[in-house]
């Protein structure tokens, strides 16, 4: 669970640009499938500070969709939680993956999915036994604590992964 804040710290409202972020190269605009679900893409090629770019990706999203500006502390938690699980997952890819190589981000109104795609070779894991009071390592355990679920994907052949989490949309 997520503790709800009025405002969370950086969080302005919608910027000015075309789709989001802050007009990264290699964002599409966001797009609809036939079945109503949207989705965006982030290419994090030659970008730095990509854990702040990509949450202001995923922050633009969330506008869009209509999930911010929140009606509710409910509303505000699941936005709020969101934007955590890019942070970790993102976060993960910059520690133990050669960074990230992109970010996608896709919802069908009920389940926004997350996924990031990186270059490195290892699984993430929730790392065991979970040790509260000590610093680090709690990404994965946060992954599992606020997603419905969660997992890896690989491409035979290619190098790199996909680590996917799915939330529910805000009530």
């Amino acid at each position: 669970m997520s503790t709800p804040r009025p405002c969370s710290p950086g969080d302005r409202g919608p910027e000015s640009g075309i789709g989001g972020a802050s007009g990264a190269s290699g964002e599409d605009a966001s797009a609809v499938s036939a079945s109503g679900g949207r989705s965006r893409r982030l290419s994090f090629d030659g970008e730095s500070g990509v854990v702040p770019l990509a949450r202001d990706f995923a922050r633009q999203a969330l506008y869009a969709w209509g999930w911010l500006p929140s009606a509710t502390a409910d509303q505000r938690a699941a936005a709020e939680d969101v934007l955590l699980v890019v942070s970790e997952l993102v976060t993960n890819a910059c520690l133990h993956a050669e960074g990230p190589a992109e970010l996608w981000i896709g919802s069908d109104g009920k389940v926004l999915r997350i996924e990031v795609s990186d270059r490195g070779a290892g699984d993430p894991a929730p790392r065991t036994p979970h040790r509260a009071g000590r610093p680090g390592g709690h990404g994965m355990f946060i992954v599992q604590r606020l997603c419905l679920d969660w997992g890896v994907v690989r491409t035979p052949g290619a190098p790199g992964k996909t680590v996917w989490a799915e939330l529910g949309a805000p009530a």
